[in-house]
């Protein structure tokens, strides 16, 4: 008697996230958001000449599964057997510096990790972090559905002690809002409180606008000194750890407008300050 085939799921299935999806696969269906969402919000501010192809592209996103395909496979990335999330580079660098034997007379950490996919992500570090998970569109009760650029900037104002923006800036299609994030999570964060950035390493290493150097001269001009810094050659992420600290009182004209760093077959991607 033949065996009965199992019925295949579509890669853009949301009904679970399981790790059944190649990395291969959660790759290309991510990046293929990143180049959609990027288009997306060039034509969106643009004359009506464009509705056409801005359709097309909104026909796509909806095709590979909206929103929820683009959170399963970051989140089948996070599964502990793709080697978890980023998460596990923040709590190290924490531990490492002694935030874990903090006086119980400060109490826990203040944690905004935006862009959560799962609402426990630092259920390891309970006794001495109180995580808010917030994403723009939540995937459980316990996570916040929140653009972090419309948060209440004077209501959140000096709120946080550690802010978590992993694979986030990134995913803003507007470089004026990466750069307004960045400006929004100092004035989030206590003084002296922590910063948490993750990028794709192409962003930096591979891009015409932004290297590493220029990356950190935007930060020292926003106010933010770095404290740890963590990739490597052939790598696909990179990570860093700043603390808030005094602005450089660099003039931020240059900051404000695309500046070719290095030519040759390179990405576009940049931030800017608004």
């Amino acid at each position: 008697m033949p065996k009965t085939r199992k019925k295949k799921i579509p890669v853009t299935n949301t009904d679970k996230a399981s790790s059944s999806s190649t990395p291969t696969t959660s790759r290309t269906v991510i990046r293929r958001f990143h180049v959609l969402l990027k288009k997306q919000g060039q034509l969106k501010n643009t004359s009506s000449a464009n509705a056409e192809t801005l359709g097309e592209i909104n026909r796509e996103i909806d095709e590979l599964g909206g929103l929820a395909a683009y959170q399963r496979m970051s989140s089948i990335g996070q599964g502990n057997d793709r080697g978890g999330g980023s998460e596990k580079v923040l709590m190290q660098w924490l531990i490492d510096m002694g935030f874990r034997k903090r006086e119980e007379a400060k109490g826990k950490m203040r944690l905004l990790e935006v862009g959560a996919l799962k609402p426990d992500n630092y259920r390891t570090c309970m006794s001495w972090i109180d995580t808010t998970p917030m994403d723009l569109r939540s995937r459980h009760p316990s996570i916040i559905e929140q653009d972090f650029l419309l948060m209440d900037e004077d209501e959140n104002r000096s709120k946080w002690d550690i802010i978590s923006l992993s694979l986030v800036v990134n995913f803003v299609p507007d470089p004026r809002d990466r750069g307004r994030m960045l400006c929004l999570a100092h004035s989030m964060l206590v003084p002296d409180g922590l910063l948490f950035l993750t990028l794709p390493l192409p962003c930096v290493e591979n891009s015409r606008y932004l290297t590493f150097d220029k990356l950190q001269s935007l930060m020292n001009v926003l106010g933010f000194t770095e404290v740890q810094r963590k990739w490597k050659k052939g790598g696909k992420m990179a990570y860093w750890l700043y603390r808030k600290s005094e602005s450089d009182q660099k003039p931020l004209e240059e900051y404000r407008k695309k500046m070719v760093c290095r030519q040759g077959d390179r990405n576009n991607f940049v931030i800017l300050l608004p």
